[in-house]
């Protein structure tokens, strides 16, 4: 018995000391791009670009600010203040507690920041489910809004079971087993080829991976982050809905007409209904990552947006 335990401790020790070396080397060959906030007592980082009206955006599950900095963020800052921030638990973003901060605290947290940086009335575009935490600033702050671009945004309830990855990685025993092996072994090419997946059916740009900072996702705080935050989304999607009709903010809705991670009829092709002005623009046969696969789109929808604003 005493051998099993101590081969058991030994092996424990393995994987937690392979994993805190493989989130290190993370950290160096990924720092963060902006400036640490100290936000209400809590880091959050901020990448910000160019001048003009200050535009915020907000990256989706798994992300961090390099998605949007990859080539959006450099692409509107010479005409915009952009701020893009990494989400809480993700990036270089603290995380806010250990059950998964609801997308009103997520909200809540970046519109402080957004106001600590002098952003105090943005234009705020979020991705998947950083749509969803832009739909909840701008329904629980209208007047903190000046316009609003959901993309590819959860918005709507749907009835597909949470992912078994998800169910395990959400829960207190997954949280403790699985996810130190997930940071400590997983390969390179499955994290590839996750980053293919999600920008179905186009391809993901070139020099994307290596710019996206996928090992930063692969940390145990953001894999806790992230899994805690996915398994809460649809109760907290199913509260948001009656707060829609709260929007006043001009909003411009895109989504690919091929999107397979967040369908369109079950959301966006709902939310222009729900949101009284929304216009919704389909992009033919543009799956999830819209903002990188058609971003002619996607900056015209803000452009449109800006404007509608008086901005």
């Amino acid at each position: 018995m005493i051998y099993l335990t101590f081969a058991i401790v030994i092996c424990v020790a393995i994987v937690q000391i392979t994993a805190f070396m493989r989130e290190a080397q993370a950290v160096r060959d990924f720092p963060p791009e902006g400036r640490l906030l100290n936000v209400t007592g809590r880091q959050v980082h901020a990448v910000v670009m160019g001048t003009g009206p200050d535009l915020v955006l907000i990256h989706g599950a798994s992300g961090n600010t390099r998605d949007m900095t990859f080539s959006l963020a450099p692409r509107l800052a010479k005409r915009y203040r952009v701020i893009v921030f990494d989400r809480p638990g993700l990036g270089y973003t603290e995380r806010l507690n250990s059950t998964g901060a609801t997308l009103l605290q997520q909200a809540t947290l970046l519109r402080a920041a957004a106001q600590q940086l002098g952003a105090r009335r943005p234009i705020v575009m979020g991705q998947s489910y950083g749509g969803a935490v832009a739909l909840a600033w701008a329904a629980h702050y209208p007047d903190d809004v000046a316009a609003l671009i959901p993309v590819a945004a959860a918005s709507n309830p749907w009835d597909t079971p949470l992912s078994t990855f998800y169910r395990v990685t959400s829960s207190r025993l997954g949280q403790v087993l699985l996810v130190p092996l997930i940071t400590a072994f997983v390969p390179k090419s499955v994290v590839e080829t996750a980053v293919e997946a999600v920008f179905d059916p186009q391809n993901a740009p070139h020099g994307y991976a290596e710019h996206v900072g996928a090992a930063l996702t692969l940390r145990r705080v953001s894999l806790r982050a992230n899994a805690d935050q996915r398994a809460n989304i649809l109760s907290e999607i199913e509260g948001l809905l009656s707060l829609y009709g709260n929007i006043t903010a001009p909003t411009e809705i895109v989504h690919g007409t091929a999107d397979t991670t967040v369908g369109l009829q079950i959301h966006s092709a709902k939310l222009v209904e729900q949101i009284k002005g929304a216009t919704l623009t389909p992009l033919p046969g543009i799956g999830h990552m819209a903002h990188h696969s058609a971003q002619d789109g996607v900056v015209a929808a803000i452009d449109r947006a800006a404007r509608r604003s008086g901005l």
